[in-house]
């Protein structure tokens, strides 16, 4: 058993790396303090073709797959950028998903070159405030008339919908309650996202205030039919193709952050000296650390584990889950051990672990709850009877 990288895979990591660094600390505080997408990060990793690590060749991306683009989320959120920098990034990684299995070739050459050279911006309208996580109870709804779709709703908790010019958009084209299956009925669409018939209202949040989050209306949109994603009615099960990996991502992201916060606690307390030693001289602050690695560790290797298992084509929906819960957990109480460690400079805005926390708490929310990923592992792996 390997857990070492490739040559290739390190040369990714390595790749990545060196364009993260290029933004420090400070690009990251300003990009927070002032709300402001952060365009130039954006652009760098898209000129160096990270955007298309999971898109097929043919359209210009690097036809990798789920375990190198985690090494690349990780990368790109373990040096200070935070969910700030994985937030402008993660939808190429997982979201075209559906364009590149189900599309049409001339949507796939329409669609993915410009997302893989960064000139299109992509937002996900799939969330609706009263359905959640409920997705099969979404009744934004895409009427057909003559060349296509007239589209009404409302979506919530849509990233970059304030920076994007284009939208993947889930929506009922059969009302549920006429639907043969409550998964039955759903369509899929990746169009413009035309300001002209889509309002986006920005969501004020506690942290990652650099990538915004938005509640969109949606009035009398129209969406030409070479717009819609495979069939009518069967977009439920194109979205799920891209579930798995979406978790596998997003825990990467919460393992890096809590590294990075965790590498800064271990630099503070080697520094820091009170009562003529240093804080980190004392197990009541090296123990907590140290558990705090384990824990960083073991979900890594899940993180890997389900990768690994999804590019092999091999079922890992009990083990994406527990990834996403392991790497969130572990991440958030790595940052918050940090800002314990750091004492009161833990809650000034200089030493960054502050930020870090408010935005390592999106990994332990979406895009699935906690005890969501365990009922699905007691039913799915446990042979538990459904609870929900």
């Amino acid at each position: 058993m390997d857990f070492g990288l490739s040559p290739e895979q390190s040369a990714i990591v390595d790749g990545v790396t060196a364009t993260v660094r290029r933004f420090g600390d400070d690009y990251w505080r300003d990009c927070e303090a002032e709300a402001r997408f952060p365009r130039e990060f954006h652009r760098a990793m898209a000129e160096g073709g990270w955007l298309g690590i999971t898109m097929p060749q043919e359209y210009g991306g690097a036809g990798l797959g789920v375990t190198e683009a985690a090494l690349v989320m990780h990368s790109a959120a373990r040096h200070g950028g935070g969910m700030g920098a994985a937030s402008s990034l993660h939808i190429n990684m997982f979201g075209p998903h559906p364009i590149v299995v189900h599309g049409t070739q001339e949507q796939k050459a329409r669609f993915l070159p410009p997302l893989i050279a960064g000139t299109d911006q992509a937002c996900f309208g799939f969330t609706e405030p009263n359905a959640g996580l409920d997705t099969t109870s979404i009744t934004t709804f895409a009427t057909k008339v003559p060349g296509g779709y007239r589209v009404n709703g409302r979506k919530i908790w849509t990233s970059t919908g304030q920076v994007a010019n284009k939208i993947m958009l889930l929506t009922r084209t059969t009302k549920k309650e006429d639907a043969r299956r409550s998964s039955d009925g759903i369509t899929l669409f990746y169009t413009d996202l035309d300001r002209s018939r889509i309002e986006v209202q920005r969501i004020p949040k506690m942290g990652r205030a650099a990538v915004d989050s938005n509640m969109v209306f949606i009035d009398d949109l129209f969406v030409p039919e070479e717009d819609r994603i495979g069939e009518e009615g069967r977009g439920f099960s194109y979205v799920l193709d891209s579930l798995n990996p979406e978790r596998v991502l997003v825990a990467a992201e919460g393992v890096a952050i809590g590294q990075d916060a965790l590498e800064r606690a271990a630099r503070y307390a080697q520094d820091r000296t009170v009562f003529g030693r240093p804080i980190g001289q004392n197990q009541a602050i090296q123990h907590p650390l140290a558990e705090c690695w384990a824990a960083l560790e073991s979900a890594w290797m899940m993180v890997m584990k389900a990768a690994w298992l999804y590019d092999n084509k091999r079922p890992c929906g009990a083990e994406a889950n527990a990834a996403k819960l392991l790497g969130g957990r572990a991440g958030y109480e790595a940052c918050l051990r940090a800002v314990m460690t750091h004492g009161g400079m833990g809650y000034a805005k200089e030493y960054v672990v502050e930020r870090l926390l408010r935005e390592v708490m999106i990994t332990r929310i979406a895009p699935v709850s906690e005890q969501l990923i365990l009922s699905f592992i007691a039913e799915r792996v446990l042979g538990q009877p459904k609870s929900y």
